[in-house]
């Protein structure tokens, strides 16, 4: 008897939670036949409503209900016990009531154990692994639901007894049914909230969920959100998008002032500071202009990357991470360069621009493995090819291969630098560049050469700058075969007078400083013949030509500058036009004497 009256009591005080005995409610008014059509529809809104209520209340506190599953561990180990002693004292209708109230319990503690698991596989990464997720858990608990209720208990219900306890069996059986159709419908509930469930969970995780909630509380907003979600959008999410809008727009401010800040952390760049972020600013608009497009595309999609798009955003993240790196280099390069020039540095222009194309080719091919990189392809195995089609590649690239080599040729063996002028396979000009895979030459009429820089390993290169003193002036003077000795012996002489005391002719007593440069590798080679120093001068009687005796006049010019040249070499004609007025000797020009021999022989 005691056993009996401690059931019942247990029996009496059931409660699982405000919103399952709420629901309890509903679902027994909704089963009530005598409802009309328009009072369901009003109870299932208000079932809706309590739904959508107390998820929120689930999301806000969701830490609280994955630590504290409650499983009604201690009612379910009781009312065993008191079954077992039932079964033996042969009470059926105390069995069967509290048998009923046993499953009652165990389909609480499924669904509290399948609100643990849901909430737990929200945090995975896309909404289509959180409903691969729900997928299994909802089959478990639908699995487990089958096991407890293969017993529909009608032929109690339809039993007519007074017994107080076979009514508290079929209230119970009552219960039991109306708790698997809450189970049911709150399954139907999860898919149907699965995206708002995974947004609120984003919600949470930025710490945000309170807000929120409150804001989805009002009619009015509820009311927008139902236009709203047929283009998967809410109130909250526009809000949320134009506050980022917004707050990265602001932003951008703050970015350049701590940007600026870490450049004058870095020594190097801490003097090009404000040169680095004006040619930044224009990338760094663009690039919060995407972040932009990305971060709406992201709130937009439920707090969820979409594969193929994060893949695209991270393509061109990546190319910005190059560019950024690409403007920094080449805008100290700029200002160091020009720093250069001004300085006149002893830094050769040549070595400086193909170093920094060599730093640009790193750069871009980096750049190039970045975007690889996040284009999903594997670059393990693309570096590993490298080493199979090495060959190939070398086999086809063998002329820029040797062009490039060619450049190395000629910045280390110093033969020509920019600005010389230079003769090369019958190609004559100004060096204007020497790049990675050619060198150009600005002619003398203008037009721009390239040679393919492996052409210098294999010609004959001639380089006019390679000299510091003496450009030659040579001359074949031409007098008439009827001067006088003595006249064409005392010019030679003045004209060699003449050249040796001329201000801006090499002689042997012109002074020249020699260089020695330490750093370079000791030569035995004639000083002469290594810095370009002339200073032969030579003025002799040549040979009988033709129609003329010449005078072989061969001197240097101290200055190798062309234009000086000619004016020194037009000063010495006038001056041996001079000499030649007073020793009264004529030039002579090719002339043709014709003899008559039959005159010859008359007389």
């Amino acid at each position: 008897m005691l056993i009996l009256v401690f059931a019942s009591t247990l029996s009496a005080k059931v409660k699982y939670s405000d919103f399952i005995d709420t629901q309890l409610q509903l679902v027994y008014s909704m089963n009530d036949a005598n409802l009309t059509q328009h009072q369901i529809q009003k109870l299932v809104q208000k079932q809706e409503y309590m739904y959508e209520q107390e998820l929120n209340n689930i999301m806000s506190n969701k830490q609280y209900y994955i630590e504290n599953v409650q499983d009604y561990s201690t009612q379910i180990f009781s009312l065993k016990k008191v079954i077992s002693i039932n079964k033996r004292a042969g009470n059926g209708y105390a069995v069967i009531r509290d048998e009923v109230q046993l499953k009652s319990y165990e389909i609480i503690k499924n669904q509290n154990i399948l609100i643990k698991n849901v909430l737990l596989s929200l945090n995975v990464a896309t909404i289509d692994d959180f409903e691969s997720k729900l997928n299994i858990y909802t089959a478990q608990n639908q699995e487990a639901l089958s096991k407890i209720t293969q017993k529909d208990y009608k032929d109690v219900l339809a039993l007519h007894d007074d017994s107080g306890i076979l009514k508290t069996a079929q209230e119970n059986i009552r219960e039991y049914n109306a708790l698997k159709e809450i189970n049911s419908d709150f399954i139907a509930f999860l898919y149907k909230a699965e995206n708002k469930l995974y947004r609120l969970n984003k919600y949470s995780k930025y710490h945000i969920i309170t807000p929120v909630v409150f804001i989805d509380s009002f009619t009015s907003v509820k009311v927008i959100d139902t236009f709203l979600e047929a283009y998967s959008l809410s109130v909250v999410k526009l809000l949320i998008i134009f506050s980022l809008i917004l707050f990265i727009y602001f932003l951008r401010k703050i970015f350049y002032v701590a940007l600026q800040k870490l450049f004058l952390k870095i020594d190097f760049l801490s003097t090009y500071s404000e040169q680095i972020l004006e040619k930044l600013r224009k990338s760094i608009e663009i690039l919060i202009l995407i972040i932009n497009v990305n971060m709406v595309i992201y709130v937009y999609n439920n707090f969820s990357s979409i594969e193929g798009v994060a893949r695209v955003f991270n393509i061109i993240y990546g190319f910005y991470f190059t560019l950024i790196i690409y403007i920094i280099v080449n805008t100290v390069a700029a200002i160091k360069l020009n720093s250069f020039e001004k300085e006149k540095s002893n830094v050769k222009n040549e070595m400086i621009n193909v170093g920094l194309k060599i730093i640009n080719f790193f750069i871009v091919i980096l750049g190039l493995l970045i975007v690889l990189y996040f284009a999903g392809v594997n670059l393990t195995a693309v570096l590993s090819g490298l080493g199979i089609g090495g060959f190939a590649v070398a086999f086809a690239a063998k002329d820029t291969i040797s062009n490039f080599f060619g450049t190395l040729s000629v910045l280390f063996s110093n033969v020509f630098s920019q600005g010389d002028w230079i003769e090369v396979d019958g190609k004559e000009g100004v060096v204007v560049e020497i790049g990675l895979r050619v060198t150009t030459l600005r002619t003398f009429d203008n037009a721009l050469i390239a040679i393919p820089n492996g052409t210098f390993a294999s010609k004959n290169i001639k380089n006019w700058n390679k000299r510091k003193l003496g450009r030659r002036i040579k001359m074949n003077l031409g007098v008439k075969y009827d001067s006088k000795q003595e006249d064409i012996k005392n010019a030679i002489a003045e004209i060699k007078e003449m050249l040796q005391k001329h201000p801006q002719i090499a002689t042997k007593e012109t002074k020249y400083e020699y260089k020695t440069e330490y750093g370079h590798m000791a030569k035995l080679v004639s000083k002469d013949d290594l810095e370009g120093i002339k200073k032969t001068l030579l003025v002799y009687l040549d040979e009988f030509g033709d129609s003329s005796i010449n005078i072989l006049i061969y001197c240097f010019s101290k200055s190798v500058d062309w234009e000086e040249w000619l004016q020194t070499k037009q000063d010495v004609m006038e001056k041996i036009m001079i000499i030649f007025e007073k020793n009264s000797l004529e030039f002579a020009f090719p002339s043709l004497s014709i003899y008559d021999e039959t005159k010859t022989l008359s007389k």
